[in-house]
């Protein structure tokens, strides 16, 4: 993902049957090549004509929407987050075999929830909390502590370090699971890419970054 305007649709990180049965290729097109495509091109039209944001990172779109003039405000609000977490979102899912955290984000995640499983259940409990659209959220603060939150609609958990999201925007997996979102989340469980999560979370212990990028 670019660092600013113009943002162009990555490419998906796997084929569209790859996460098959998890996540199925109908569902992998719309929620990448229609969903996600759609916010990049209406963020990149509400900034055409708004120079003086075209160099904003898309982090600082996120989390600084409310110094945004009125008439672009919530349309960048909306569309930079959705931006943001699919740019996320898909780059945290691998193509089974289930795989494990290393061992220092699974000693993190120890200290901070008691283990895998009861982290799984707090991420599970968000997910299936957020009432209507949003997010559930694995985060992490510039000194390795972690939590889980919940986000409406296109909302980051910013300036939390966002390392893991679980979309629960019916367009992620009503063409597969229908209302079983819980059934869903399972699933998406079982495709987390803990390796990809462990190399971002040794860069956070070991640079404690300012500013959070996705």
């Amino acid at each position: 993902m670019e660092e600013h305007y113009p943002f162009t649709l990555p490419p998906l990180p796997f084929a569209y049957d790859a996460l098959l049965p998890e996540l199925d290729e109908k569902t992998m097109y719309f929620h990448h090549d229609k969903h996600f495509a759609a916010y990049v091109e209406t963020l990149n039209h509400l900034l055409e004509r708004r120079p003086v944001y075209q160099s904003w990172p898309l982090w600082k779109l996120c989390r600084d929407w409310a110094e945004l003039p009125d008439e672009i405000r919530q349309g960048v609000r909306n569309n930079a987050g959705g931006v943001y977490n699919h740019d996320l979102y898909f780059r945290t899912l691998h193509p089974t075999p289930v795989s494990s955290p290393g061992a220092l984000l699974l000693g993190a995640i120890e200290r901070d929830f008691g283990g895998l499983q009861a982290l799984k259940g707090a991420i599970k409990t968000a997910a299936l909390g957020q009432f209507g659209s949003g997010w559930a959220w694995l985060t992490a603060e510039s000194d390795g502590r972690l939590s889980v939150c919940k986000t409406a609609n296109q909302d980051t958990p910013l300036p939390l370090l966002p390392l893991l999201c679980c979309d629960v925007w019916e367009h992620a997996y009503y063409l597969q699971y229908q209302n079983r979102r819980a059934e869903y989340f399972e699933n998406w469980w079982r495709l987390v890419d803990w390796p990809q999560l462990s190399s971002v979370y040794s860069q956070v212990i070991s640079r404690c970054p300012r500013c959070p990028h996705p």
